[in-house]
Order: C-alpha cells, then sequence, then structure tokens
C-alpha cells in the first residue's frame, strides 16, 4: 500500500442505542482506489458517514494524520475529505451550472478540477448546464453530484453506491470517471454492490460483516476466496 492518506482504527458507531460499527478498521493510500463490500445492512454507508462526521462515534479517523473524531462535516469537508452519499443530494430547484458552483470551495487558488472539466468528463452535463436539476435523470443526477463534489477539490472522494439503479451505459461512464479521477492522484473510497466493478478498479478491497470488517486484501485475493465472497458477499 503506499503512504495512508486516511486510517480508521477501531471504529464504533452508533445509531440512538443502536450500536452498528464494532471496531471498524481500514485504511486509503495517496492515489488509491480501495472499495468497502459487503450486502446492504451491514454498516458501509454507516463507516463514511462516521468518517464525515454524521453520526455518533468514537476509535480514531485520522486524515494526512489529523484526528477527525469530534469535528463537524463542514470542518472535514474543508480539510479535503469529499463525500458522494447514496441519495445524491443535489439541489433541484438550482440548475446543473448552479449545483456545480455550490460545490466550490471559496479559495484564492484554482483547484484541479473546473467546470469545464466536468463538462469533459459528462458531455451530457454540458448539454444541461442551464437545466434544473431536479428534471434531469438519475444517471444525470449521478453525473452531477460527483461532479459537484470534485468541484470542491477533495484529495479523497467517499463514494457511496454511485451505480445503483443506472443503465449499463452510465454504469461504464461512472467506472471510467473514477478511473480519471485516480489519474490526478485523488484516492477514492468506494461503496458498491457491483462486485465486478468493484474488482475490476480497485487496487485492495475490504469487506463487511455484521459491523466489521471480515476480509482485506487484492482483488484477485478476493476472486480466489470462493468461501469469502459466498458467505458475505453471494446472495
Amino acid at each position: 500500500m503506499t503512504e495512508p492518506l486516511l486510517e480508521v482504527r477501531d471504529l464504533h458507531a452508533f445509531y440512538g442505542k443502536s450500536h452498528i460499527l464494532h471496531g471498524v478498521h481500514f485504511s486509503v493510500g495517496k492515489g488509491e482506489i480501495v472499495s468497502l463490500l459487503g450486502r446492504n445492512g451491514v454498516g458501509r454507508s454507516t463507516t463514511i458517514k462516521a468518517v464525515m462526521g454524521q453520526v455518533v462515534a468514537k476509535g480514531s479517523v485520522t486524515f494526512k494524520g489529523e484526528q477527525l473524531l469530534g469535528c463537524k462535516p463542514f470542518e472535514i469537508a474543508r480539510k479535503g475529505l469529499g463525500y458522494v452519499p447514496e441519495d445524491r443530494a443535489i439541489f433541484g430547484d438550482l440548475t446543473v451550472r448552479q449545483n456545480l458552483m455550490l460545490g466550490e470551495k471559496n479559495t484564492r487558488g484554482a483547484g484541479r478540477w473546473s467546470m469545464e472539466d466536468m463538462f469533459e468528463l459528462f458531455p451530457r452535463l454540458s448539454e444541461r448546464v442551464d437545466t434544473l436539476a431536479g428534471v434531469l435523470s438519475g444517471g444525470e443526477q449521478q453525473m452531477l453530484t460527483l461532479c459537484r463534489t470534485l468541484m470542491g477539490d477533495p484529495e479523497l472522494v467517499m463514494i457511496d453506491e454511485p451505480t445503483e439503479g443506472l443503465a449499463p451505459k452510465i454504469v461504464v461512464q461512472v467506472g471510467n470517471f473514477l478511473a480519471a479521477i485516480k489519474e490526478r492522484g485523488i484516492s477514492i473510497l468506494l461503496i458498491e454492490q457491483k462486485l465486478a466493478i468493484a474488482l475490476d478498479i480497485s487496487q485492495r478491497l475490504y469487506v463487511m460483516g455484521h459491523g466489521q470488517i471480515v476480509f482485506e486484501g487484492t482483488p484477485q485475493d478476493l476472486r480466489d476466496n470462493e468461501a469469502v465472497r459466498k458467505e458475505w458477499l453471494e446472495v
């Protein structure tokens, strides 16, 4: 693994009195794509919400060596973490252009990404730039939320189920998008239900079960481990 950028150790998270995460551990290196796999309900989304300060958690979450637990979500975002939620969270009453502008950091220096870069990655957004985001298709909304996050110039992006419910053609575009942002040195923590995508683009994988990490290794390690796939991934 490359030098750790994000390190999570002994992470416990709670919804009220419900104990959801039980000592989760993982790391993401610089310029690395790491996938977090598992069936629905095992705690994958809760894990990245805990990293972003959106749920009550204890343990250790460090980014570039700095402790994040106790920070507010906007403070964590300003430190260089991007988050693409599963529900996309676009602003439907604003245009595509306005949604992208909201993602920009308020900094004097130019970031790694411009609006023109977004339109190059997803030409369909260029065609819809003055359209209200609420009338976009599901695939277009997914493109928009991915691009809005990049406009904040993150060093690491956590993406929750980016291909859920999308047509095969759009799934391919999302895969190409993830590869393109990795080429610019941006790290990715990916929650993905489609095993084939995760195996294809990730350098390392973690599998979750019952709020814990039950497997970690390379894509080839997981391909070779039929027992883990059957017990923790296959329906």
